[in-house]
């Protein structure tokens, strides 16, 4: 199996004066122990609200401050060794002021300078109060970065409490978002293939009702699909994720247009809501087949719900949702199934995507140690039409994504 993208990686974080520069020592943490070389910058509004100690303790490297730029012990400038250093630059969070300073070319500290000699591919993760954050300036200046071929945005969490108690835009994205969008861009760079591209996704179990106590399921955690949809919005898309109860980190589905589902019904109408906005439609969700016909309104005794539910007539056939899909797609729609198997499953999920009707179907086992439902790897077979099964992983499942999205991307190319 493939290791960790982020391992071995020289990465560079860069950190301006913002309050969510308080975050900026639990994501150097979680870099170093997935296996990052980190090396710290800091301007000097950072310096004072979080510790170059303790990013140097953490990173295990010493942290570099506006002082050192021109230090005697540094053999060459101090900005053009970092500039030259880095693979991946970090830039959390992002101020205005460091903002302007970088798309208007300003070199007047340490960080501007390295950023203004640096030529790696640069992830930005914005953080301000509300009302700077929608001033003309500030958005003038963040379209003005978002056109710089190098650099992937985040912008801030569209709602949520900010240190100055204001309730709106402002927010950095949670640390789990920014290590994941380090990857993508590792994994992928900075190409923005899927700009404009509508892309509906769906991700995780159904939840079928049995009981108030009771309801039948699967494992999925539901991250191959999150994954998917942030992969696909990295690249430029416009996503649509419908999801059922996940078991996955609620940070990862910042940035994403949501909508919850529990049951297979629910989905149903999700799906007819919003398939005609889409371009291309990923069922990664792991809908239930069976549904009992009339759930309980009662908790039943074990003994009773045991009859129930050997009874044949309690149950009934959940629809078939991406045959649905492919009865009613808009022309041009393309769709891509998913389809889990146990054993040598190569030929049923052959046959299913000749049944399905879909332009690509992807064919995993769960029955693997550490692969499929609940795990962070996969792997499987990658069935496209006119051309043989095409196997993939294992790896893990954002490496997989931006691989199925790449798929899906050449038939628009």
């Amino acid at each position: 199996m493939r290791s960790d993208p982020l391992a071995g990686r020289r990465l560079l974080v860069a950190v301006s004066g913002s309050i969510a520069a308080v975050k900026v020592p639990g994501l150097v943490s979680a870099l170093v122990q997935r296996g990052a070389q980190v090396r710290c910058v800091l301007t000097p509004s950072a310096a004072q609200l979080v510790s170059p100690v303790a990013l140097a303790s953490l990173s295990r490297n010493p942290c570099a401050l506006d002082h050192d730029q021109w230090a005697a012990a540094q053999p060459r400038p101090l900005h053009i060794e970092l500039a030259a250093w880095a693979e991946l630059v970090l830039l959390v969070p992002l101020s205005a002021s460091s903002l302007a300073r970088l798309v208007h070319g300003l070199a007047d500290n340490l960080l501007a300078s390295t950023l203004l000699a640096c030529r790696a591919p640069l992830l930005v993760a914005a953080a301000m109060n509300t009302d700077m954050w929608e001033a003309a300036a500030v958005q003038r200046n963040w379209h003005l970065l978002k056109a710089e071929p190098q650099v992937l945005p985040l912008a801030p969490a569209a709602q949520g409490l900010l240190a100055c108690d204001r309730q709106g835009a402002g927010r950095m994205v949670e640390p789990a978002l920014i290590l994941l969008a380090a990857e993508s861009l590792l994994l992928h760079g900075p190409s923005q293939d899927l700009t404009g591209r509508r892309l509906l996704v769906t991700a995780g179990p159904t939840r079928e009702a049995l009981d108030p106590a009771r309801h039948l399921s699967n494992p999925s955690s539901g991250r191959m699909g999150v994954r998917l949809a942030q992969a696909a919005r990295l690249r430029g898309a416009q996503v649509r994720l419908l999801h059922g109860p996940l078991g996955d980190d609620p940070a990862l589905l910042e940035g994403l247009e949501c909508h919850g589902f529990t049951t297979a019904a629910e989905l149903q109408q999700l799906l007819a809501q919003h398939q005609p906005w889409a371009e291309a439609v990923l069922m990664a969700a792991a809908v239930a087949d069976q549904r009992l016909r009339q759930p309980l309104a009662e908790k039943l005794p074990k003994q009773q719900l045991q009859e129930l539910l050997w009874r044949p007539d309690s149950w009934e056939q959940v629809p078939d949702l991406l045959q649905e899909l492919g009865g009613r797609r808009p022309p041009g729609q393309l769709l891509f199934g998913f389809a889990a198997y146990t054993g040598n499953g190569l030929d049923q999920a052959r046959q299913k995507f000749e049944n399905k009707g879909c332009d690509l179907l992807f064919a995993n086992p769960v029955d693997l140690p550490g692969l499929g439902f609940g795990s962070v790897s996969n792997q499987g077979w990658l069935l496209r039409k006119g051309a043989e099964p095409l196997a993939l992983g294992p790896c893990g499942k954002l490496a997989l994504a931006h691989q199925l999205l790449g798929a899906l991307a050449s038939h628009w190319a």
